[in-house]
């Protein structure tokens, strides 16, 4: 949903939160100075709006709910993913798996052990 308060101000000759102000008073409307903001905003949608007061800003604007809130677009579905390897049968995931065909290389004599990280 988009919150499109600006936007139907505008097509009506109002472009700041003191003009609107004053035209929801005179409608009987009375909105705090920091409400007005949050309604106001273009950045952040208000998390509620009461049913009243949303009647009387429509009813100020000359618009309905509709043209206060928009839907956006469906988001895009994402491609399905690729399959998954088959899992291999019990007694063959040793065999499948393993890292390489014969034991580790051994180090040579006197080559200094690998430390290890901090606990």
């Amino acid at each position: 949903m988009r919150w499109q308060l600006r936007l139907r101000a505008a097509e009506r000759g109002v472009f700041t939160a003191v003009e609107m102000r004053r035209l929801l008073a005179a409608a009987g409307l009375r909105v705090s100075a920091g409400k007005m903001s949050a309604l106001w905003s273009a950045t952040v949608m208000p998390v509620s709006v009461r049913l009243d007061d949303l009647e009387v800003i429509c009813r100020v604007l000359g618009c309905d709910a509709a043209g206060l809130l928009a839907l956006d677009p469906a988001p895009a579905v994402p491609a399905p993913l690729a399959p998954l390897p088959p899992v291999p049968a019990a007694g063959t995931i040793g065999e499948a798996w393993a890292p390489c065909d014969g034991p580790a290389p051994a180090r040579p004599a006197g080559a200094a052990r690998p430390s290890l990280p901090p606990v």
